[in-house]
């Protein structure tokens, strides 16, 4: 069996999806692009997290043809692959049903930047028109909208995630969770007074220089993020 670290990976943030109660049962699904190999390593389909082993793990070329695994490769493949034949910079997806992130989606708005958590993200967290799940149509229109930002809704469905890496792919689905929880209690009270455009770059261009000597992204989101 190849790709024992990646396998790994993937079995261990699938139980972290559950655990930072981004997902139940077998919602959501992650994977690891290798780009070296155009390979992409995948959650099977309709497995629980916490029951999926390291043999589980589907292993796939971008075009969906499984090239390791006896399961079916999560009914989402081709909106993963979609992002790996398009971004060279993207080498990981996480997509899950989290409450928070799934209730505004189905509000078909732009969830705005309440916190300097944003910053990092996505000025803004956009939302998708519908698309069925597991559709080219779907996969489309998720890398149309998410742009050069790291983080979006799928409108009626719930939250994706990209990242250089499967630990800040999932730090940025832990972040829009709470950001869109942030805006539902928000609202609950009163009109919510986002950050400014400006506001957001100044704190993007701040993190640059965070800590000691300056922190990578992945430290950044660790440390501003909330369990939610």
């Amino acid at each position: 069996m190849d790709y024992i670290e990646e396998r790994q990976q993937i079995v261990d943030y699938g139980k972290k999806l559950v655990d930072e109660r981004l997902t139940t049962g077998t919602g959501g699904n992650l994977s690891i692009y290798l780009p070296e190999e155009d390979k992409m390593l995948i959650s099977p389909s309709g497995v629980p997290y916490y029951e999926t082993q390291l043999e589980d793990i589907v292993v796939m070329d971008l075009k969906g043809n499984i090239l390791e695994g006896d399961l079916k490769p999560s009914s989402e493949w081709e909106m993963h692959s979609m992002f790996y034949r398009n971004d060279s910079d993207i080498k990981s997806v996480v997509h899950a049903h989290s409450d928070y992130a799934t209730a505004c989606s189905t509000l078909h708005i732009s969830i705005p930047a309440l916190h300097y958590a944003a910053a990092d993200a996505c000025k803004s967290i956009r939302t998708t028109e519908y698309r069925i799940y597991g559709s080219h149509e779907l996969a489309e229109e998720a890398f149309d909208v998410m742009r050069n930002d790291h983080g979006i809704l799928l409108a009626n469905h719930g939250l994706l995630a990209t990242g250089t890496s499967i630990k800040q792919a999932m730090s940025t689905a832990v972040n829009i969770e709470w950001l869109c929880k942030l805006y539902i209690l928000a609202k609950s009270v009163g009109q919510p007074c986002p950050l400014t455009d400006n506001q957001l770059e100044k704190v993007a261009h701040k993190f640059e220089n965070y800590g000691q000597t300056g922190k990578c992204r992945d430290d950044i989101q660790n440390d501003i993020k909330m369990h939610i």
